[in-house]
């Protein structure tokens, strides 16, 4: 696109208005591979970048791609030690971040003894030097010896240590279209005169990759600095957005918009709508097909790209619920042994025929991922059941099962229910200890506003899902926060709040 249409936007960043031409994407990632090879970085080798959604954080990104390196994007809320294990776990020779995360980035320099240069934007800090200076003098031409990289990727740790998803690196040709591309194109019929929304945090598989995967087909990017529900709308009528991606709290939010604010932007130039990252509440999709048409497309996949499963608009209506069916490996659903289930019996995931994949430096992580029987199939941990027609509906992460009275619950239905209560801003279900029965399910919830917490709301709520739900599913207790600890792609940390309920163990 740079060179034929190199003045086209390649990015525009919705608040500050900054916009990155596609000559100047071009020219930027073409300096920093330059500065990879000056470092005596050659393909194979690792950089890692954190960063918030950045005007050149694409750049970054594509200079690594174009350079045939692993690169790892990091979340930007980490906390010194997170921060220093994953640089540290991938091999980065280069370290890249901006004055905005200097504190955190400096505290780590004792703890990755691996990089080699360490470069931050916008200004400048202990241990690091100014990338600005450093990408100057570089030439604005490709390197001789292009080829294809790989994003390495950590998972947000919603269930422990971020592992590291490692593919093959294919060393293609720059040119040559990678899968998701091909998919995208298949699926959600973009071109050069796209414009793609991005509201999520692009240090995240699914922003990255879809971004990219855009720009690949010449499209412009109009990329959030952070998710605000109706700056989302006014950027859809604003910039003539056609495609955007979503996760289902994101749905939600928008969803509880004042009516006349819902209706006051034209969303009318909007023909695709894709939404994952977790399963989407039927009610709140039901309104959202009802708000925006028939233009909701959903998928499930993960971060380590074994398969890919799809719902369109027309498959959802008469599936409602599911994440959709294989386009990309097969899938199966099977018992603690291993063995098969039949439709409608709810059972761990598994993929088979699609792409392989390590956690890097984790042979035991590794290990639990593929099925007992050795058939080689692989799980992202979700629980979650097949219908006649082999459609996909997931209950929740295997992790999160609880068991009590040696019944299986699980707290994504009732995290459901909870979140389109009217006083609910947030939830989260989770098993805690119970002496009688193993474990007894618990709510934590975060209000609309907190003055609104207490017994009366804690006793509502429980009435509310026990007049919906199985008594056996209901919280027997609700505990209400300020905010709950959820990874601005809206998964949830649960993990964190379950530990405080669970004694250490000795």
């Amino acid at each position: 696109m740079a060179a034929v249409s190199p003045d086209k936007p390649a990015v525009i960043m919705a608040s500050s208005g900054r916009v990155v031409t596609y000559r100047e994407l071009e020219e930027e990632s073409n300096r920093l591979a330059h500065l990879f090879r000056a470092a005596g970085l050659t393909a194979g080798d690792h950089v890692a970048f954190m960063l918030d959604n950045h005007p050149l954080f694409l750049a970054i990104a594509w200079a690594a791609h174009r350079s045939g390196l692993y690169y790892t994007a990091i979340g930007s809320r980490l906390k010194t030690d997170e921060l220093a294990y994953i640089v540290d776990n991938c091999g980065a020779r280069v370290f890249i971040s901006c004055a905005a995360l200097a504190d955190v980035a400096t505290s780590v320099a004792g703890m990755t003894p691996g990089v080699e240069l360490r470069l931050m934007l916008d200004g400048v800090a202990p241990g690091f030097g100014s990338y600005e200076e450093a990408v100057a003098s570089q030439p604005v031409t490709p390197i001789a010896d292009e080829c294809q990289g790989a994003d390495m990727l950590y998972s947000s740790g919603t269930t422990g240590r971020p592992k590291g998803v490692k593919p093959a690196l294919s060393r293609a040709p720059l040119d040559r279209p990678w899968p998701l591309v091909q998919l995208i194109r298949l699926l959600f019929a973009p071109s050069a005169d796209s414009v793609y929304l991005s509201p999520a945090p692009l240090y995240h598989a699914a922003p990255l990759r879809y971004c990219m995967s855009f720009q690949r087909l010449g499209a412009t990017l109009v990329v959030m600095e952070r998710f605000d529900p109706e700056q989302a709308l006014a950027l859809i009528e604003k910039y003539g957005v056609t495609h955007a991606q979503w996760v289902p709290t994101m749905f939600i939010k928008m969803l509880r918009l004042p009516e006349q604010v819902r209706t006051r932007y034209d969303l009318s130039s909007l023909v695709c709508a894709i939404h994952a990252a977790a399963p989407c509440p039927v009610p709140v999709k039901e309104r959202m097909i009802e708000w925006w048409g028939p233009i909701i497309h959903e998928y499930y996949a993960g971060t380590e790209g074994n398969g890919f499963l799809y719902a369109g608009p027309e498959d959802w209506p008469a599936h409602r619920g599911t994440v959709g069916r294989p386009l990309l490996g097969s899938v199966h659903v099977c018992d603690e042994e291993g063995d098969e289930l039949p439709p409608r019996e709810q059972g761990t995931v598994y993929f088979s025929d699609g792409p392989g994949f390590v956690y890097h430096g984790d042979e035991e992580r590794t290990k639990a991922s593929r099925d007992p029987l050795g058939r080689g199939w692989t799980t992202l941990g979700d629980i979650g059941y097949l219908d006649e027609e082999g459609f996909l509906y997931l209950t929740d992460r295997r992790s999160y099962t609880i068991i009590s009275g040696g019944v299986n619950i699980y707290p994504q239905e009732v995290e459901n229910l909870l979140a389109l209560h009217p006083k609910v801003a947030d939830a989260a279900v989770f098993g805690v200890p119970d002496e009688e029965m193993g474990e007894q399910v618990k709510a934590v919830v975060q209000p609309l506003s907190m003055d609104l917490a207490g017994p009366a709301l804690e006793s509502e709520l429980i009435g509310y899902c026990r007049s919906r739900l199985a008594a056996y599913k209901c919280p027997k207790s609700v505990d209400f926060r300020e905010e709950l600890p959820r990874h601005p792609t809206g998964k949830l940390y649960k993990r964190l709040l379950r530990d405080e309920y669970w004694p250490a163990a000795p």
